[in-house]
This record gives C-alpha cells, sequence and structure tokens, in this order.
C-alpha cells in the first residue's frame, strides 16, 4: 500500500516567502536610511572644509564692527586651503558642551603643515579667522601687516613702513547694553568698559565707547576703540616675516591679538598664513543673549534689529 503525502496549500509556499523577506527589506530600508544621513552629513562638512561655514563672535575684540552675538559667514577659498580648513566634528567635544556646557570647540584641528593648496594672500584690513598657534580654537582679526612690512605702535598710533596710520576721532558709539554686551558690569572680560556705561535719553542703559576711525594704506577704513593708554599701545619695530601676517582686533585694549603673547591666550606676534582659516564675508543675524533655548518665546525677541545682511567685506 502506498502512503501518500498530502500536499500544502498553494498559497502557503509564497506566504512563506513573504514572510521571510520582510525582516530583509526592514534591514536594507534602515541601511539605506543610514547611508543617505551619511551622505549628507559628508557633504555638509565638505561645503564648511572647503567652501563656507557659520562662524559666532564670541567675545568683545572686534567692537564696534562686531559685538558678541553676531552671526557670520566665513568663506573658507578666498586664501586657498591649509591645515586648519577641514572640519572635522569631535563627538565627545559635543556631547559636553552641548549637554554640560563646556563651550569648548565641537572641533578637532589636525597638527601643523607648511603651505597651502592654491594659497593667496590676503588683503590688507580683510577680517578672517585664525587658529592660534598650537590651539583647537577660532579667532577672529584684522589683517593689519603683511609680509615684508614694518610694524610699530606708539601711544596707540599705527605705524607702517615709517608712515603713521591716518586716524581722526570721532563721536561716541551707543551701543545697546544686553546680556551680550554687559559694559563691565556683568563680564569680568570687559571690565575697562564699565567707566563707559551710561544711561541714554530713552532711559535705556548704552556702552558710550570712545571711536577713532583709522585709515589703512589701501584706503581700507574703520572704526576703532580708543580707551586711554594702555599696556599694548606700544610695541615694536616688527618686521613681518614672509608666510606671515599681522593681526589686531578693532578693540584696539581689550583684544588678544598679535601684540599679546600666547602665554596671555594672544597670537604671540606675527602668523603663518597656514593658520588662516577664512575670510568673513556678512552678518546673518544677532543675538543679545537673552534667549533661552528650551523656550522659543525668547528667541524673537532675542534678534538684535538692524544687523542682518551687514557686510564686511569693505568694512
Amino acid at each position: 500500500m502506498t502512503e501518500t503525502v498530502p500536499e500544502a496549500p498553494a498559497e502557503q509556499a509564497p506566504q512563506s516567502a513573504s514572510e521571510d523577506a520582510k525582516p530583509a527589506s526592514k534591514g536594507s530600508a534602515l541601511w539605506r536610511e543610514i547611508k543617505g544621513l551619511l551622505w549628507v552629513l559628508l557633504a555638509v562638512l565638505a561645503f564648511h572644509s572647503f567652501v563656507a561655514k557659520p562662524f559666532y563672535i564670541p567675545s568683545e575684540s572686534m567692537m564696534p564692527g562686531l559685538l558678541t552675538g553676531d552671526r557670520l559667514v566665513v568663506s573658507k577659498y578666498p586664501y586657498g586651503w591649509s591645515y586648519v580648513s577641514p572640519t572635522i566634528p569631535n563627538p565627545f567635544a559635543i556631547f559636553r558642551s552641548v549637554l554640560l556646557r563646556t563651550g569648548e570647540p565641537w572641533g578637532i584641528t589636525l597638527p601643523f603643515m607648511h603651505g597651502r593648496v592654491l594659497g593667496r594672500l590676503p588683503e590688507r584690513g580683510d577680517i578672517v579667522i585664525v587658529t592660534p598657534p598650537g590651539k583647537n580654537e577660532d579667532y577672529i582679526k584684522r589683517v593689519i601687516g603683511l609680509p615684508g612690512d614694518t610694524l610699530r605702535m606708539v601711544d596707540g598710533e599705527l605705524v607702517i613702513n615709517g608712515k603713521s596710520v591716518k586716524r581722526e576721532r570721532r563721536a561716541a558709539r551707543m551701543i545697546a547694553v544686553d546680556p551680550n554686551l554687559p559694559c563691565g558690569k556683568e563680564y569680568p572680560g570687559d571690565a575697562s568698559l564699565l567707566p563707559y556705561r551710561t544711561v541714554g535719553q530713552d532711559g535705556k542703559e548704552y556702552c558710550k565707547v570712545p571711536i577713532v576711525h583709522e585709515w589703512l594704506p589701501n584706503g581700507r577704513n574703520f572704526d576703532t576703540i580708543d580707551l586711554g593708554r594702555t599696556i599694548n599701545d606700544n610695541f615694536g619695530p616688527v618686521l613681518i616675516p614672509a608666510g606671515h601676517v599681522w593681526l589686531m582686533g578693532d578693540n584696539r585694549d581689550d583684544s588678544a591679538d598679535s601684540r599679546v603673547s600666547e602665554f596671555q591666550d594672544g597670537l604671540g606676534g606675527p602668523v603663518p598664513i597656514e593658520n588662516i582659516g577664512g575670510r568673513a564675508e556678512f552678518i546673518t543675524f544677532s543675538l543679545d543673549g537673552s534667549t533661552v533655548w528650551y523656550n522659543p518665546l525668547t528667541w524673537l525677541h532675542a534678534f538684535r534689529s538692524g544687523r542682518a545682511g551687514h557686510s564686511l567685506r569693505h568694512s
């Protein structure tokens, strides 16, 4: 007697195959999403490294033109690219900065390497970001001296190649006091501004800073702040070597620039052009420091009016 094995229903085989395919299909979809996000991240990092990146003004060193809380666009290509150009995120630093509020830089800086790819010198008067030697953060300063220049400063008067820079004292600038500009009252770093804190006719508090307008030899001109005699009002003469530039802040009496030693968090003299990370182009927007990140109702109120779109190319 022959035994017969019952046949499986016709729909059973395809149904089983479909069930087996479901986990694989879900895994493939997840992997496609991950790959898509990775490509987006790489594209953003490449854009930051080679084209442009945002920059936040962290201090008063470039007042009165730039205020703490200004957000800028910095172009990365005008002077070519160097070892400070790549944007390399540090996940641990990001975690500490966001959750623990350490305020540390989010990126990693490569070890120093000589030379620039398609390198060009900045123009005198350009506002640039610079990575101080041996550090992992960006400063923002103005290019004052170029290779071959001889610079000195006498009682706050800048002398380039034996000629005094044209200076003109102008009316004091009234800058509104806010959490990002406490004018010496709340932030010890700008205690020198405390005597300039005043109340305007509208009853609001202002920082009334003394202004001196300067003209560089190539015609670029801009406002500086002169608070009187300080230790940084005299230096030089200094000969700028090949491949270096001399950088200074517009807030001449409160800027850790080429006049200030590295021990005091300054640039320690002429800076190698390899340390220049890009050129400041324009202000995108500015915040007064009153925002509370978890409260959207504070965001709009914190915007400073009249600063968005201001070009920095000829200032």
